[in-house]
């Protein structure tokens, strides 16, 4: 079933006659074209896609053709809209509430005369964005591989005198080189005190004996892949090794647990109790993991926060990434990126866990 044909499906139940959809990524997702600074419309018996004279022409080339109208408007993008609505006489109409600035949001309703407009658009996008169909598991599977081989190729390609900046730019740039549009998301590559800051940035000074905390993946089709590997710089001590036996003792046990049905909140405090009775209570103060897609985090979220009631589901694709981290002196994380299936799980990661010393 394509994607048009399910937010159909998905704006028929919630009441609205018709959906605005004006972030990037929504619109990527809905017509397969990847564009700026237009619109895709659709109602029960219109699909159009709105751009400008800079993507009119990749517009018409592109798979958005075989199931949008491609039109560039002589108005404006609002009011290209509106006659499409009216056009399908349409009255109730859903914006993307996450997305659309106030300002927006003002100037859809000036233009819609006559139309009850409202949110409600990325609810209805976000919830059938988070379940993958086959294609999209494919496309993930790709941008996953290409960052397994990046790790294989940085492990080999280190020297304990590299900056982290270094490390960093090497990993996006062999991604890109290997077929990747671009990162997924801006890479980590912490090492020593700095490794204690889960969302470190990379520094322009020479890698520190200890962990270095490598957080990357590669986008592929708009899909992203996520992975986190944690090496060390120089010889582990008895206290590194305990560090990270115990994240990756808690990374298989979720591994070992998790599949449909299973609660988000319980993944996570699979993985919390086994850091707390290492030892490590108060160290492992971030959820277990979150959904991937088109966004590097979407729903569901497998964190304490979670609802009671949430459980995992086939065809969502989520991260488990437990991880330790003592303040001033180091962090250690490990993180597979998972496809919940009808018997299981898929697991995309492939690249090794064990301890690999740099010296």
């Amino acid at each position: 079933m394509s994607h048009l044909t399910r937010t159909r499906e998905a704006l028929a139940k919630s009441g609205f006659d018709a959906i605005v959809i004006s972030s990037e990524i929504n619109q990527r997702w809905i017509t397969g074209f990847d564009y700026q600074d237009g619109l895709a419309v659709v109602t029960a018996d219109r699909a159009v896609l709105l751009t400008d004279f800079r993507y009119i022409e990749a517009a018409n080339a592109s798979p958005a053709a075989k199931e949008f109208e491609i039109v560039m408007p002589s108005v404006r993008m609002a009011e290209a809209a509106y006659e499409i609505i009216k056009s399908s006489s349409a009255v109730r109409v859903a914006l993307e509430e996450a997305t659309l600035s106030m300002s927006g949001c003002e100037n859809f309703k000036n233009v819609f005369e006559g139309c009850t407009v409202s949110g409600g658009a990325s609810a209805i996008l976000d919830g059938l964005r988070e379940f993958k169909d086959a294609g999209e598991i494919e496309t993930m599977k790709k941008a996953q591989a290409i960052t397994d081989a990046a790790f294989s190729h940085i492990v080999e390609w280190i020297r304990p005198d590299m900056t982290e900046k270094q490390v960093a730019l090497e990993i996006e740039f062999f991604m890109r080189a290997h077929g990747a549009e671009k990162a997924a998301f801006e890479t980590i590559a912490v090492s020593g005190t700095a490794s204690s800051r889960p969302h470190g940035v990379p520094r322009d000074v020479r890698l520190e004996k200890g962990f270095l905390t490598m957080d990357f993946g590669a986008m592929v089709d708009g899909y992203c892949s996520d992975m986190t590997r944690t090496v060390v710089i120089g010889k582990a001590d008895e206290e590194i090794k305990k560090v990270y036996n115990t994240v990756l003792a808690a990374q298989l046990a979720v591994l070992d647990k998790i599949g449909p049905g299973k609660g988000c909140r319980k993944m996570h405090a699979i993985a919390a109790k086994i850091i707390d009775d290492a030892g490590f209570a108060g160290c492992f103060g971030h959820g277990l993991g979150h959904g991937v897609g088109m966004y590097i985090h979407e729903a569901p979220s497998l964190s304490p926060r979670a609802p009671m009631s949430r459980v995992l589901i086939p065809g969502q694709v989520v991260t488990d990434e437990p991880g330790i981290y003592i303040a001033g002196k180091y962090g250690c994380r490990i993180e597979d990126m998972i496809a919940i299936t009808e018997d299981g799980f898929y697991d995309f990661t492939h690249s090794t866990k064990e301890l690999i010393e740099i010296v």
